[in-house]
Order: structure tokens, then sequence, then C-alpha cells
């Protein structure tokens, strides 16, 4: 598809440097974090929003597909060029181009590292909230294109609460702008919220406006430990039925906790049947009501034990348990599948008791991650895609497992995306007429179909 003439024209917009087209470098860009993978023809890095616009005029003229990409750290396969073509990498793109925290924004490339950005705006006092797991590698581009979400969002909100404006390139190559700086808008349609989560089906986000919020007076973290995975999903429910709202509720099973210390040994409680990481965070004395009230709940449901972290470097080892528990599970098979099946959170504890049923059914080894406090689950499956009989049964607890979530009034994904992950399952959460309905926008939008082709539209 790619002949001598195109492979010419777009070498003259980034230069030979900056296009890949060796096997062995093309592989890097053939996967993500998800299992399926595609070796592109191309790939290209541009270093600016004029080159974007260039590069889709020519795949548009031409018909390419063209895939976007970040750090690839996508587990739903977001950014596998399935359909071949050209991989943008946007990862030059990488410049924070402005901080005002008077007015409470900042604006960025795509390729800008999340854990970059946070680093940055700490050193004013604010922060950016959205703090997906992968945030110290995870580009803003990619956040975007995913609406990422992450443990702070139970309070503070998703990706698409915090975008303000963005630049994007159509697939046509023409630039197009929306949204401002400020907080209050409400000229026209609101399309930060159609691309933010469109996986790059749409557009190419070149630049981006995010607000930004002061870092919190205070902030208390604490570990309860329980012998029972029941009771540990009851805390969950009565802390957030009573009103309080912590900055993060975390829960991981006594699998993703022995996972953790078999890899870091951090010291989390091998016994343990069930961990709730809490933290609440705001003014210190509404933090020191509201924590008191969160460790007498869980000590009414049962709780074995209330560890505080009573330093920065006790907080920061009880995170990293968290935030490195989806790598260390990824050790225990040749392949990792981590859903995010989302709930109400009174059915967390429901749908904790159909994940267990259905990994003894289905003799799979699941570990239960989740935020729990906004009914996010993660459930963690080892496996091996060689084993064509255990990918079956893999296939077949999925499906379960969303099928459970759609009967509590659920989602099939509260932050990871579709990508390919589950686009057969699309059927469960939108009718034919609101799928019909997605396509026509891609149809008008993108007409060709080149932008990340073969995903959920």
């Amino acid at each position: 598809m790619l002949n001598a003439k195109i492979r010419k024209s777009l070498q003259t917009i980034v230069g030979p440097e900056r296009l890949i087209d060796a096997p062995e470098d093309l592989l890097a860009y053939s996967y993500d974090a998800f299992v399926e993978e595609m070796t592109p023809e191309l790939v290209l890095l541009p270093e600016s929003t004029a080159e974007v616009s260039a590069i889709m005029a020519i795949a548009h003229h031409e018909g390419i597909p063209v895939t976007a990409r970040g750090a690839g750290t996508s587990i739903c396969g977001a950014s596998v060029p399935i359909r071949g073509g050209i991989v943008l990498s946007l990862t030059r793109m990488d410049r924070i181009l402005a901080v005002s925290t008077p007015n409470r924004y900042c604006i960025v490339q795509p390729g800008v590292v999340n854990g970059d950005l946070q680093a940055r705006l700490a050193k004013e006092g604010f922060f950016y909230p959205p703090d997906p797991g992968s945030y110290m590698a995870s580009t803003i581009g990619g956040n975007v294109a995913q609406n990422a979400g992450g443990p702070r969002c139970l309070k503070y909100g998703v990706t698409v609460d915090y975008v303000l404006s963005l630049e994007v390139v159509l697939p046509s190559g023409e630039v197009i702008r929306f949204g401002s700086r400020n907080v209050k808008d409400v000229t026209g349609y609101r399309l930060s919220s159609l691309f933010c989560g469109s996986e790059g089906t749409l557009g190419i986000v070149t630049e981006i406006t995010l607000r930004v919020v002061p870092l919190p007076e205070a902030s208390r973290t604490i570990l309860a430990v329980y012998n029972d995975l029941d009771a540990t999903a009851a805390t969950v429910a009565d802390v957030i039925g009573s009103g309080i709202l912590p900055a993060a509720l975390e829960l991981m099973d006594k699998t993703v906790v022995n996972a953790v210390e078999d890899s870091a040994g951090i010291g989390l409680p091998r016994h343990a049947e069930g961990l709730l990481l809490i933290e609440v965070d705001g003014v210190e004395e509404a933090v020191e009501k509201e924590m008191r009230t969160i460790v007498e709940k869980a000590r009414a449901h049962g709780a074995q034990e209330v560890i505080e972290a009573r330093t920065a470097a006790e907080r920061d080892n009880l995170w990293t348990a968290r935030r490195s528990a989806y790598g260390v599970f990824a050790r225990l098979a040749p392949d990792c599948i981590v859903e995010d099946a989302t709930v109400p959170v009174s059915h967390v504890p429901d749908m904790i008791r159909h994940i267990r049923e259905i990994a003894d059914r289905y003799r799979l080894r699941i570990g239960i991650l989740a935020h729990a406090g906004d009914g996010n689950m993660h459930p963690l499956i080892a496996t091996d895609t060689r084993d064509k009989q255990q990918w079956q049964r893999v296939e077949a607890a999925n499906r379960e497992i969303f099928e459970k979530a759609m009967t509590y009034n659920g989602t099939l994904s509260g932050e990871h995306g579709i990508g390919l992950a589950k686009t057969d399952y699309l059927p469960m959460a939108l009718n034919d007429a609101t799928r019909d309905f997605m396509a026509k926008i891609k149809q008008c939008v993108d007409p060709q179909g080149i932008l990340n082709p073969g995903k959920f539209v």
C-alpha cells in the first residue's frame, strides 16, 4: 500500500531520522498491553501539529490507515494497528507549553507523560487529578484518547472532567480547535466530550488544555486488613453509602496481595483475604473527622487491623503495592488480561462474589483488584493465549463477568476503553440505534474509515 512515492512524500515531512521502517523496529509498535498484535508498514514520529496535518492529508488522499500511539500502555488493544498502515507515534510532541496556576490551567502536547506533568505542577502547589495506574509512563494524549481514570478519580473525576480545550487534526488533515481556557464555556457543542474517549477514531489530538487544582492541605492514608473478602467489599459500600467521599478507596484480594509480595516484598499481610487502601484529603479538620469515621466502619465490618501511613515514605510504600499489582500479576503467566467492568457501588460485594465463583468454575487464576469506591472492578486473569482450551475458558469467563455487570446496571468499561478487547460485547451495553448513531458520527468525520480502523466503531 505504501509505495516508494508515498514513502518519499512522508519522509519529506518528518525527515529520515523520524521515519521507522526496519522490520525489527516496527515490531515495537505492533502491540500494546493487550494480547493482540499487528505490525504496521511504517512508523512516523511527528514533532508538530503541522507535521501531523501534512501526514494526514497524504493518508486521506491515499486511503492509508493511521493509528495514533502514545506510550503503548493501553490494555484493551486500542493502539494496535490492526489494519497495518501507518503508526503515528506522538511521543516526540512532549512539551508542557504553559502552566497558569492563577487561572488554573495548563497546556500540553499529547506526548507529555502524566507523571512528568504531576511533578511540574507540584512545584507550584497544584496537581492534575486523573492518575491512571500507568501514570509514570502513559501520556496525556493517550489518557485523553481513552478517557483515563485512576484511584483519585473516585473523588476528583476522570480525564474528560479536566479537558478545557483540544486542538485536533481531522482525517482530512484539517486542524480544528474547540473549547477554551475557561472553566465555564458553553459555546456550541461540547466536543471535548466527544473526542475524549474516542480512542483515536475521530481525530488526532495535538494540543490539550487541562484544568488543574490546588494540592490539598492535608492527606491521610490507611490500610485495612480483613480475613473475609465479603466484609472487605461491604465496608466499601458502607463508606460510600454514608456520604463520605475518599480521595481513593482501593481493594485487593489475597491472590493479588501474594503476587505483590512474591515479587516486591513490600510487607503486605499475606494472610489477608482482602485489603482496603483508603486515602482522604482536604482541609485538616475534615480529613481527621472523615478518617475517624472510616476507621470505625472498617472495624465494624471486621477489619482485623488498620494500619496508618505515618510518613510520606510509608504512604508511598502502600501506593507502590497498589500500583505495581498489574505488573507483578502479569509475571504469573505468559499473558495477563485486565478487565474493568463497573457496577454501582452498592453491588460491589455481589460482583466480587460472582467473580470468585466464575474463577472457580472455569478453573482460572483470577485476582481481584478494584477502584472499589466507584465500583470499577479489575479482575486480573493470568493465562496463556497459546493454550487454546484455557483461552476459551478465559473468553467465556469474561463474557459472564460483563453479563453480571449488566444485570446490576453496570458498564463494560470504567476507564480502560473498548479497543479490540470488548468490541464483541458492545451489544450488551449499547442498543442497535445507539451503535448506529456512533457509526454515523464516525462516517461523518472519517468517511474513509482510515483512523484507527477495526476498533469499536
